[in-house]
Parts: C-alpha cells; structure tokens; sequence
C-alpha cells in the first residue's frame, strides 16, 4: 500500500510522473456539496495560473486527469502567445451540469480556489455560466470573466472573433501578399456567438463565405444579415464542409476537426478558426503541412477571450483589450515566418516560441547569472 489510500506506490509513480510538468495538482473534495474537482496549476513563471473551469460528467477520474492535464498545460502556452502576465493552469468538475449543479456547489469550489492564495484564477468554461461564478465569488476574489455588473469585461466573444479576423489577416498577408478580406473565400464551420462575428464581418467585407451550422435558426439570420451585405453566402449541409473549395477554412464549432476522416478532404490554402485542439494530434498538424495547407495555431487565434479576463484584475477596459488582441496579427505573422526558416510545422513553431518566453521570464526572475541561452533564438516582439 502506498502514501494513498487504496493506491499502490507503482500507481503512485505513474500519478507522480503524469503529473511531472505541473507545478500543483489540487485534487478537491466536499462531501456536503457534492463537489469532486480537481485544479491543475503548470507553470507560474509569467505569473499566477490563469484558466477556465469546466464541468462535464467525466466516466472516470483517469478521464478527468487526462483533460484538466492536457489544458492546463494549453493554457500556458496561450497566456505566453498573448503577453498576459499569467501562467497556466485549468479546473474542472466532476459532474452532470444539466443536473448536479447547486449555489453551495461552486461556493465550495469558490472556497478551494481561494485556499491556494492567488496562486490561481478561473471562470467558465464548457459546461460552466458566468452566473455559476457569482456564487464563487462570495467565497474568492480569484474569479475572473463574471458579467460587466459584477466589474467584469461582458461578452469576451467580441474579442475572440477579432482575434480570429486579425488571424485571417495576417494569413492572406502571408498567402496572397494582402491582408484585405474581400477576393478571399472561406468555409466557416460554426456559427455561435464567434462563428456568427466572424461570418458577419466577411460579408460586410464583401468576401464570399460558406457555413454550416445544426441550428436552422442561425443560418436564417445569416441568410438574412447576408442580404443586406455585398458579400455572397452559401449554406451546406455539415459533413459537407470540409470538401469545399475555398480559400480558408475556419473552424469555429467542436475541436478535432482535423482528423483521420477530414484531412483529405480539405481543399484549402490554409486553416483558421477559434475552436480549441482543433488538430486531433500532432501528426496531423504534419500531415496538413505535406498537404501545404498553412495552419495558424488555434491557442493564439483565440486569445481574444484570455486577453479581456485576464484585463479585468487591472480593472475592465474594453478599448485597451482590443488593442492588445491586435497583437495577435503579428505573432501569428512570427508563426508563419518561422516554420518557414525552421521548416517544422506551424504549431511546432509556436510551441517553441512560447516556451522561449517562459524561458527568458525565467532567466530574469533568476538570483544567478546564466550565461546559457535558449537554444531557439526568437526576435523579440
């Protein structure tokens, strides 16, 4: 028998070394509420952990380690891509939303967040509202994204989708030497609260566009927006989005979308949207780039919503989050050059660059003098 109960010291080191890149993983229990989370802090060198929380009715707490693991560690690279002064870190929660959520609920939860002293800073996330954290903040300051009547920021879709748009930007820059968004065509996978933004700017552009979406209800006000616009619209039927032939194909619903089953079917120059993990592995983010289809990371495509919470501890300012969402234009510029000069993958490009930042932040919060140098040498931005 190990240190935990009912775990043997093998599982032990296989927990421990899962764990290996982490900081802190808080493994969170409340018996009254029901509450059963668990809060993973990876790097704090950029600043304290900063990350959503999502609930989901996980089918074991393998499933649950894997994901909250697997994001916080996202999370890292995204705050680094979009120059917050936060590190990364994610919760989630082990439980039905449509059934098991309660005001005690994440006022327990509310009371773990704050027993870590800052160190870590949430809100919602899938399966989670802003109203949820309202009640987690009778118990912590430690809450960020709540609605602008509690001092937050509002719709942090706003700023997703322009992130998404100045992503596009900067790839017609790189693909047709302008950064204009009419003359282009794209296939918009998604139509939510970014996915409709995204798709509206386009027309107003006078861009021609493809979507699909499974409410009937969007792509009606889409239809109706497009007939106001001197952009053109086509809507297809789901699966058959990633067949078209179009210029850019922005992902912007679920992730994994680039898989086994879809990457031969694209016939784009490049892919861009805001869904998260949209590569289902690392493999096809290769396969993409032997098709030479460019891939813009969707960690700092996304960025929009991370730069507006992370704004609201300064005090919300919405003229200042959009100007600083602009930046998203250059680093995805940077990406692109650098997988380049590099010939590796986009999203290997991007990694390396936000693991160079961690790097240097780490070198001068050192008490020694290190001669040594990180190997990949980025220009400063």
């Amino acid at each position: 028998m190990g240190l935990i109960e009912g775990i043997s010291i093998s599982d032990e080191f296989a927990l421990l070394d899962k764990i290996s890149e982490h900081e802190q993983v808080v493994f969170c229990n409340d018996p009254t509420t029901g509450l059963k989370a668990i809060i993973a802090i990876h790097n704090t060198t950029l600043g304290p952990a900063l990350g959503g929380c999502r609930m989901h009715p996980y089918r074991s707490l393998e499933e649950a380690m894997d994901d909250v693991l697997r994001l916080s560690k996202g999370m890292s690279y995204k705050c680094a891509a979009a120059d917050v002064d936060f590190g990364g870190g994610k919760a989630v929660i082990i439980g039905d939303p449509l059934t098991e959520k309660t005001p005690e609920l994440f006022r327990a939860f509310g009371q773990f967040v704050d027993s870590l002293g800052g160190r870590f800073y949430t809100g919602t996330d899938m399966g989670t509202t802003m109203d949820d954290f309202i009640h987690a903040m009778r118990e912590t300051k430690h809450i960020v994204g709540v609605p602008e009547a509690y001092g937050g920021g509002g719709d942090s879709s706003v700023p997703t989708a322009m992130g998404v748009i100045y992503g596009i930007q900067a790839t017609n820059k790189t693909l047709f030497g302008t950064e204009e968004l009419a003359g282009v065509t794209y296939a918009i996978q998604g139509l939510g609260k970014v996915g409709y933004k995204v798709a509206e700017r386009l027309l107003e552009e006078g861009a021609s566009i493809v979507v699909t979406d499974v409410s009937e209800e969007k792509l009606q006000h889409i239809q109706e927006k497009a007939s106001k616009t001197k952009g053109n619209l086509k809507i297809v039927d789901q699966d058959e989005i990633y067949c078209q032939e179009v210029d850019l194909f922005v992902p912007c619903a679920i992730g994994g979308v680039i898989n086994d089953q879809t990457i031969n079917q694209f016939h784009v120059r490049a892919i861009i949207g805001s869904a998260n993990n949209q590569l289902g592995t690392e493999e096809h983010g290769r396969k993409l780039s032997q098709k030479g289809i460019l891939y813009a990371p969707d960690y700092i495509v996304n960025a929009g919503g991370l730069i507006q919470v992370a704004d609201e501890l300064y005090g919300a300012n919405k003229e200042r989050v959009l100007s600083k969402t602009k930046e998203i234009y250059h680093i995805i510029l940077e990406v692109y050059q650098q997988a380049e000069i590099h010939q590796i993958t986009t999203n290997e490009a991007a990694n390396r660059i936000c693991e160079q930042i961690i790097a240097d932040k780490a070198l001068r919060n050192s008490f020694y003098t290190r001669t040594v140098r990180p190997k990949w040498n980025i220009p400063n931005r």
